[in-house]
């Protein structure tokens, strides 16, 4: 629901902020208004609130993960090309995918084998047979994951990041191994550069595509005494706040002196980042870390401190950046209450490896908890 899909905290939609159906139980947001996440949290809130059977999402930096982990829901993030993107109101072309948001492992396999198909209408997607997740699912159950290989990705601790974070990250690691997997630390040493690079190439691509918003072909128009009058009024009025933010900094580093400054080295830096997945995927399955580094937090603190909200995707965003599959699975609850996700990263076109660690850690969790708000 945020605005063009560009937001962490479900606040920039122009119908208003989403309100996580979650409250905390304890703690200094004990009876505060929280975020369900974003871009996508308008589909995570009304999961959570038990409105819906399944709702689909757009993930361009973590925004079908994000609001999963933070309203206690399975989110995954296809492979980049496996889900069509025809009609969606692109964000950034090259990170932009859409997937699905459920309650359970289960339903995701089954939105997720629905959804995925080749369109050629979208000249972003990939003719690629899909994985029967269904079967994944099932061995999963039956068999555990015995001899998958987990990487615990080192670069995935971060300053700061709270201890009960930290707690749940291993205690999936646990998890799994008891389900048979073979964790090992593994590295991934661009991972601290992913964040600045998104921040460059994201935007970059979101000034151009919402270039068309003039007033003239497409979007609201504000009438003006020039031409030149109109599309600067219409261009100031037409967006929100976040939105310009970001069609600002990406005309910046598009900007004739600061291209190669800025845009071509975060470019590089992604094909590092891709390297680096890629080396690592020949010795392991499947990569585990957190979903998140926080639980839900107040509405209106991304108003206070946008620059923070950006660090709410450090662990969402490699993924889109090499376009491999990614899922969120609720595994435990913060200490007011407030539930907290697991993350499970795998190659390009295995998302039945995510379906069958997903479902092992959803066994364990036995993560059965409802949000406050939800329906009776």
């Amino acid at each position: 629901c945020d605005e063009f899909a560009m937001g962490s905290a479900n606040e920039t939609s122009a119908f208003g902020a989403v309100i996580n159906p979650w409250t905390a139980s304890d703690g200094p947001l004990k009876g505060k208004a929280l975020t369900p996440g974003g871009s996508s949290g308008g589909s995570a809130a009304v999961m959570a609130a038990r409105s819906a059977l399944l709702a689909p999402g757009t993930d361009t930096g973590g925004s079908i993960r994000q609001p999963a982990a933070f309203c206690g829901l399975v989110g995954l993030k296809p492979t980049y090309g496996r889900c069509s993107r025809l009609g969606i109101v692109a964000f950034a072309s090259s990170l932009d995918q859409a997937g699905p948001i459920t309650r359970d492992v289960a339903d995701c396999a089954l939105m997720m084998t629905s959804m995925a198909s080749y369109d050629k209408g979208d000249s972003t997607s990939i003719d690629a047979p899909m994985p029967d997740l269904m079967a994944a699912l099932s061995k999963a159950r039956n068999e555990g994951v015995k001899n998958m290989r987990i990487g615990i990705p080192d670069e995935y601790t971060i300053d700061g990041m709270p201890e009960q974070i930290v707690t749940l990250w291993e205690q999936g690691r646990q998890w799994l191994e008891d389900a048979g997997a073979i964790c090992v630390p593994v590295s991934l040493p661009h991972t601290k550069y992913a964040l600045p690079a998104y921040y460059i190439i994201a935007p970059a691509e979101a000034s151009s595509n919402l270039a068309r918003y003039d007033g003239v072909r497409y979007g609201q128009r504000v009438e003006g005494a020039t031409l030149d009058e109109m599309y600067a009024k219409t261009r100031g009025a037409g967006f929100g706040d976040e939105v310009k933010r970001r069609i600002l900094i990406g005309t910046y580093v598009l900007s004739a002196g600061y291209y190669d400054a800025y845009y071509i080295k975060a470019q590089k830096i992604r094909r590092l980042i891709q390297n680096d997945f890629h080396q690592v995927f020949s010795d392991v399955d499947a990569l585990l870390t957190p979903s998140t580094p926080s639980a839900a937090f107040a509405l209106g603190d991304e108003d206070k401190d946008p620059v923070s909200m950006f660090l709410n995707d450090v662990f969402t965003v490699p993924a889109n950046l090499a376009g491999i599959p990614a899922i969120s699975v609720p595994a435990g609850l913060s200490s007011d209450g407030l539930p907290l996700g697991l993350q499970l990263i795998a190659p390009a076109l295995r998302e039945d490896t995510l379906i069958e660690g997903a479902a092992m850690l959803e066994k364990a969790a036995g993560f059965d908890h409802v949000a406050s708000g939800a329906a009776s």
